[in-house]
This record gives structure tokens, sequence and C-alpha cells, in this order.
């Protein structure tokens, strides 16, 4: 484990992989830290190659890599980074990852799998790491697979001040949160004691996966969302299917107008048609991981910059990092 740090600013270095450089500068901004530069190379035959070019000997490091779209090579490319670092006399590494990679991998749900998401815990602590930040673990059991802490904060303090700014425009009336199905139920809860002062209220839909895919299946809606506005809150999107037949479902029960809340935007497979194609008036989702650039007019993203700023500093000051959590 690393000596505690002084606090001290000069002793703090931010620095990204190649996910997603416009969030770890976003970051760097709001801590005003400049992020520091990395030469990262990928040869032809697909190998990696890590240089720190700034030295972070005695000094606490943040590496900022999120684990969506080929993350094997953002992992890789994340270990390597947290090794440089450790064999460069750093006084304490934490690896940011905005979205966790392999995050759905928590479980064995059948037989002869692998856990994937315990794997890349173990590797991430051969690599060399202190400390984890991240965002809305699919499961917070993962936390579990660490030996070392981990912090895993909520975007809901981010989307809930979206939520207060569309009711004061007019726009959000009577908000119901909507879960897609039993097991986000006490997240939808939570938006609605954040937000009881606006008498929001829950509703959860019966989801079914009739096979191993990514599909899904909606069978019932229970709460009153009739002539309300719903919104529906998840972790993440892949291919919108969840998202669309559950907006399909409370568009069927009479609600007035549906939008979703989602953590992590992954948008993958045809995600953007099917929202165009769906009854959802916009997707707000975080900047965990980069918008696609085919995303649609109905995706909006707020950033989690701020939050995750607020979370290195106080790391970084020894102080505590419980008030993020409220």
């Amino acid at each position: 484990m690393p000596r505690h740090s002084s606090g001290d600013p000069e002793r703090l270095v931010l620095m990204g992989g190649r996910s997603h450089p416009a969030l770890t500068s976003a970051i760097g901004d709001a801590l005003g830290v400049a992020p520091s530069p990395v030469r990262l190379r990928t040869f032809s035959d697909g190998a990696i190659e890590v240089k720190l070019e700034v030295n972070v000997r005695g000094r606490d490091v943040y590496v900022v890599q999120s684990g969506h779209a080929n993350p094997n090579d953002h992992l890789m490319e994340l270990c390597f980074m947290v090794d440089a670092a450790r064999r460069a006399s750093a006084r304490g590494i934490t690896a940011v990852l905005p979205y966790f990679p392999y995050g759905k991998g928590d479980k064995k749900d059948e037989p002869r799998v692998s856990i994937r998401a315990r794997v890349v815990a173990d590797i991430l602590e051969v690599s060399g790491i202190d400390r984890v930040l991240t965002i809305d673990l699919h499961a917070g059991q993962l936390q579990g697979f660490f030996r070392v802490p981990v912090d895993n904060l909520y975007a809901l303090p981010v989307f809930a001040a979206d939520v207060e700014r569309l009711v004061a425009a007019g726009e959000v009336a009577e908000p119901v949160f909507v879960s897609p199905d039993a097991g986000r139920a006490k997240l939808a809860r939570d938006y609605s004691r954040r937000l009881e002062g606006i008498g929001a209220g829950v509703a959860i839909g019966d989801k079914v996966r009739p096979t191993q895919d990514e599909r899904s299946e909606v069978s019932a809606v229970l709460g009153s969302v009739a002539g309300r506005d719903c919104i529906i809150v998840d972790d993440i999107i892949f291919t919108g299917g969840t998202l669309c037949n559950m907006a399909q479902a409370l568009i069927d029960s009479d609600a007035r107008s549906v939008r979703a809340m989602v953590t992590h935007g992954l948008l993958t497979a045809g995600a953007a048609n099917a929202i165009a194609r769906s009854p959802l008036v916009e997707v707000v989702v975080t900047d965990s991981v980069p918008l696609p650039p085919n995303a649609g007019p109905r995706v909006r993203q707020i950033s989690l910059a701020p939050l995750l700023a607020q979370a290195i500093r106080s790391i970084h000051e020894d102080s505590s990092i419980s008030r993020l959590f409220e």
C-alpha cells in the first residue's frame, strides 16, 4: 500500500490511455492539472508499447482508462501504464476506470464459464495498482474481487441534478423512476428518495431474457405510470433493446412520456436506430465512455469529470470521499 500523501498538488500526476482522452482532459480541467504525456504505440503485430514522459518518482499517479470498445487493448494498455509507473518508483497508483471492463462478467451463471471481472481484478492488482476509482459497477460485489480499496461512485447525483433542471424548465412533471427489472429496483427507489421533494414515484418492469444473448422482453409494469412522465434508470445500454421495450411497455400503460438516464452509453449494434424508432423522448448518458458519432439526436451526454475530479482530489488529500456517495 502507498504511504499517505501530503496532498501536495505537485505530487499529483494525471494521465490517461487512448480509450477516452477527452474525459482525461476534462478531469484535468476540473482539477486544474494538465494531463501528463504518455507515449503509446501499437506495433504492426498488435503489441503495445508504453513510456511515461514525466518523472513520477515519489508522486501519486492517477491513470484514466475506460473499458468500452476494444476492452482487451484498453486493459493491456492500462496494465502497462501501471507497470511503468510502479517501475518508475511512483508513490501510489490509482486506476480510474469510469467504465469497468468486463463488469458484466461478475458471476458464474452457466457451467464452465469464466468469472471475467474477477480475472480483470487479479490482473490489475498484479500490475501494481494501489486503489480503484470507478462509476456504477454493474454489480456491487465486484468490489470484493479486489484486495485493494475500491471507490464505486454513483452517477445518481449528476442525473438527479439534470432531472431537477428538467422539472424547473417544465419538461418533466410528476416523474416516475422506472427500473427495467427487479435488479435495479433499489436504484429507482434511490432516485425517488433523492427527489422526494418533487413527488417522484417508482415503477418496476418485469424483464426476462429468454436466451443468453443481449435480447430481453418486458412482460409487465409494476406501479402507477398513467399520465406521468417516466424516467427509466439503468447502468448500461448496449443494443438498446431493454430500454426500447421498456419504453413501449410504459406507453402501453398510458405514460405521458418516457426518457431514460443510463450511466454507460455504449450504444452498440444498431442502438441509435432502435432509439429513433422507440417512443423515448431522449436518452441521457454520461461521458464514462465516448459518445459514438452515430448516436443520433435523441441521445444527450452529461459529464462525470467534476465528480471524478472531486474524488481524485479527496484521495490525494487523504480526506473523506463518503460525501460523494450522499
